[in-house]
């Protein structure tokens, strides 16, 4: 017998918001601004990726997989709406905690784990929950706060020849959308030198690094721009393009001149840290519209 909610349109009304917290600063910056605009957040953290940060908030621990306890909890709590932060990497069934509820829901999980791309099982994962009748909110839905500004966001302006490099980045991200590949890339004297992978948008900055170690990249200084950007057709309520200290840290190592990022589509944790930092290394923030 599966677990039901009430229908979606009944959980429009209110009531408490369940935030599905995954790895990375970002859950809970999104927990705190929901609360400040006096939403009703209780936290149900992911053992082995939500962070002890999480214990700030009201919450509970489950493990991946244990979708009765998941759902027992949300119940129990009158969760209706639900919304899904932070970063996770796609698991195999074996990595899963399955309890009763999971083992009977496994064609469901193989079906959402075999979805294709990143994006494409996230698609899956929100239908999964839909069709338990709880509603999927977006990120902007509950801290619109976080959504990255249209223009210059920090102190540093880019100049003439990183506005012509993201542009290329922002064409390059274009034609990769129908692939659902990466949300980044790195363009660097008109030329894209990196584009995201598996790895990630960490792991795509710290390959920039090593090729201008290793000579690959023949260049001095602060030169090229971190592209980042939702796909076309993207859901936004979910893995929506997120930059932090972390990602500006690794720009700055890599001697990146700046970061671009799709305005109202992206995400800044730590926003004014972020941003801050962007200042003292040295390295333009810039929110662009698409198109």
């Amino acid at each position: 017998m599966k677990l039901t909610f009430a229908p979606q349109e009944d959980a429009a009304a209110g009531g408490p918001i369940g935030v599905l917290c995954f790895s990375g600063d970002l859950p809970t910056s999104v927990a705190g601004f929901a609360r400040e605009r006096g939403h009703d957040v209780f936290i149900i953290a992911f053992r082995g990726f939500a962070s002890r940060a999480v214990e700030g908030f009201p919450h509970t621990w489950v493990k991946l997989g244990q979708l009765g306890r998941l759902f027992r909890v949300m119940r129990g709590r009158s969760i209706r709406r639900i919304v899904i932060v932070g970063a996770l990497t796609r698991p195999h069934l074996r990595d899963l905690s399955l309890d009763w509820k999971g083992l009977r829901d496994i064609p469901s999980i193989l079906r959402t784990l075999r979805a294709g791309g990143d994006d494409s099982v996230l698609r899956s994962a929100v239908r999964y929950f839909e069709d338990h009748g709880l509603q999927v909110m977006a990120v902007s839905d509950v801290a619109p706060e976080l959504l990255a500004a249209e223009g210059q966001l920090g102190a540093i302006a880019p100049d003439a020849k990183e506005l012509s490099n993201l542009r290329i980045g922002m064409g390059v991200l274009d034609a990769l959308s129908s692939f659902d590949a990466g949300q980044a890339c790195v363009v660097l004297d008109g030329r894209p030198v990196a584009i995201e992978g598996a790895e990630g948008t960490d792991g795509m900055i710290v390959r920039v690094s090593e090729l201008r170690a290793n000579g690959r990249l023949r260049v001095s200084g602060p030169r090229g721009v971190l592209v980042k950007a939702a796909k076309r057709g993207q859901d936004l309520r979910v893995d929506l393009p997120t930059i932090g200290p972390r990602t500006i840290e690794l720009a700055a190592k890599a001697q990146l001149a700046g970061v671009a990022i799709e305005a109202g589509k992206s995400l800044i944790a730590e926003r004014e840290a972020c941003l801050a930092l962007a200042d003292r290394l040295g390295l333009f923030v810039l929110g662009v519209a698409r198109g």
